[in-house]
C-alpha cells in the first residue's frame, strides 16, 4: 500500500520476506535513484540531512526502515546471518518498487548490506559509497560495542532509540548489540566478496571512529579494485550527521559525473543541464 504526499514523496508498506517494510521515495520520478541504507540503531530518519540535498540535485532518493526498524514490523530477534539475510530482503524491495538499477550509499550495518548487494548482485549497482562500513569484528569494534551495550540503557540515546522506534526500541537495541557481541559472529568476514566489487566504489570513514580504526577502512578500500578512500580528521563514526555539509557535497560529486551506459532512459538534467540521470522506462 503506498501513499503519495503533496510534495511528490511517495511512502508505504511493502511485505518481503513475511514481514511488513516501510519505505519513502522522494524526488523527481525521473531522476537516477539511489538506495539509502541504514546503520544499525538506526532508520529513514538517519537520512534526513542527505535527502534534501541529494533531491535538490536531482536525484530519487529510496529509504526504508529495516525489519524491526523505525516504521517496519517489529523484529523478535537478529539471526546470525542477519546481515546477508536483510541483503535479500532489499534486493525484494527494490523487485518490490521496480528498480532494476541503484546507486547506494549504506552506512555501518547499511554498508555491510552494501557491500554484499554490490559484490552478489553487480547487475543492480551502478555506483557505491560505503560509510563506517564492517566487513569484520576487530577490538575497536568490540570496545564500541560494549560501551554502546551500556549507553543503549541511558539517556539521551534511550530516548532517541524510542523516538526513532516507537515501543520496540528497546529490545531492538539489546537484540542488536546481544548478537554483534556474540562470540558466533567471531568468525564473521566479509572480506572476500569485496573482489567481487566491479562498480565505481567510495569508501568513507572517520578516524576517529569509535567502532573501527582506519585501517579498517584502508582494508575495504584495497579490497575493491579501482576504490576511493576518504578517511575523515576529526570525525568519528557518523560523518553524515558530523560534517553534512562536506559529506553531501563529495557524496554528490562521487556520483554525479558517471552513468552506466546499461542504464536506461538517460535523460538530461532540467536543474543543471550538465547532470545525467538514469530515468527507468
Amino acid at each position: 500500500m503506498a501513499t503519495s504526499l503533496s510534495d511528490g514523496r511517495r511512502s508505504g508498506l511493502a511485505q518481503i520476506a513475511g514481514h511488513r517494510l516501510f519505505w519513502q521515495i522522494e524526488g523527481p520520478p525521473d531522476g537516477r535513484p539511489v538506495l539509502l541504507l541504514h546503520h544499525g540503531l538506526g532508520s529513514v530518519r538517519a537520512w534526513q540531512k542527505q535527502i534534501p540535498a541529494l533531491t535538490s540535485a536531482g536525484w530519487r532518493t529510496v529509504a526504508y526502515d529495516r525489519w524491526g526498524y523505525g516504521r517496519s514490523e517489529a523484529r523478535p530477534a537478529f539471526s546470525p546471518n542477519f546481515l546477508r539475510n536483510d541483503a535479500s530482503e532489499a534486493v525484494q524491495l527494490l523487485d518490490e518498487l521496480g528498480l532494476d538499477r541503484v546507486c547506494i550509499v549504506g552506512h555501518s550495518d547499511g554498508g555491510s548490506l552494501a557491500i554484499l548487494l554490490a559484490a552478489e548482485h553487480p547487475e543492480r549497482v551502478e555506483r557505491l559509497v560505503l560509510v563506517a562500513a564492517h566487513i569484520d569484528r576487530e577490538s575497536a569494534t568490540l570496545d564500541g560495542l560494549r560501551s554502546l551495550a551500556q549507553a543503549i540503557h541511558t539517556q539521551p540515546l534511550k530516548g532517541g532509540l524510542r523516538r526513532e522506534h516507537g515501543p520496540k526500541a528497546d529490545a531492538l537495541a539489546q537484540a542488536w548489540v546481544e548478537r554483534w557481541l556474540d562470540p558466533a559472529l567471531e568468525e564473521l568476514t566479509l572480506e572476500p566478496v569485496l573482489a567481487g566489487i566491479r562498480c565505481p566504489t567510495l569508501v568513507i570513514q572517520g578516524e576517529l571512529d569509535e567502532h573501527a580504526t582506519p585501517e579498517h577502512a584502508r582494508r575495504i578500500a584495497r579490497g575493491i579494485h579501482g576504490s576511493q578512500l576518504w578517511l575523515i580528521p576529526g570525525v568519528r563514526h557518523t560523518p553524515m550527521h558530523e560534517i553534512p555539509e562536506p559529506f553531501n557535497a563529495r557524496l554528490l560529486e562521487f556520483l554525479g559525473p558517471t552513468i552506466d551506459p546499461q542504464s536506461a532512459g538517460l535523460v538530461e538534467s532540467s536543474a543543471s543541464g550538465a547532470m545525467r540521470r538514469c530515468a527507468r522506462g
